[in-house]
């Protein structure tokens, strides 16, 4: 089975009681909440990933306040053409607070949609695991930077 490894930096955004999500479209058009952030280009650094992937999905300018965590996810991910992969997602999470913009949706990219969520709403949202996994981090604060049973 092929090998893929996507190295990705993601934002935890919470103010006044609220969350900063995009919603994300997958390829067969189902459509998910999850953190603000995306995979890195090619000599990039992950501060400047989480900080340009803001932007993109949400209009707003960000500044990461702390690095939360990393969190690591091997499965096998299927391809529309050619056999699945083995694929390893590597997800660099930061708190970030926002600092200019405007909330705005993206065009022409992986998500459709911006919005703040209230947190006592968000486990009733259509989401991916990486918010919950980003809520962990930003309420407990690990020192090793990973939830519990991270990486089994």
């Amino acid at each position: 089975m092929p090998k893929e490894l996507r190295v990705a930096a993601y934002a935890v955004c919470v103010r006044d009681g609220r969350m900063l999500l995009a919603r994300w479209v997958t390829g067969d058009g189902r459509k998910r909440w999850t953190l603000p952030g995306g995979g890195m280009d090619h000599g990039e650094d992950p501060y400047d990933t989480v900080v340009r992937e803001a932007e993109e999905e949400t209009g707003y300018a960000v500044e990461p306040l702390a690095l939360l965590g990393v969190d690591s996810e091997l499965r096998s991910h299927p391809r529309r053409l050619g056999p699945a992969t083995d694929f390893h997602a590597l997800r660099i999470v930061y708190e970030v607070c926002v600092t200019g913009g405007e909330l705005r949706h993206e065009t022409n990219g992986s998500t459709d949609m911006a919005a703040w969520h209230a947190l006592d709403e968000v486990p009733a949202l259509d989401r991916v695991g990486l918010v919950d996994m980003g809520l962990t981090l930003w309420r407990e604060r690990p020192a090793l930077g990973r939830t519990e049973g991270a990486g089994k």
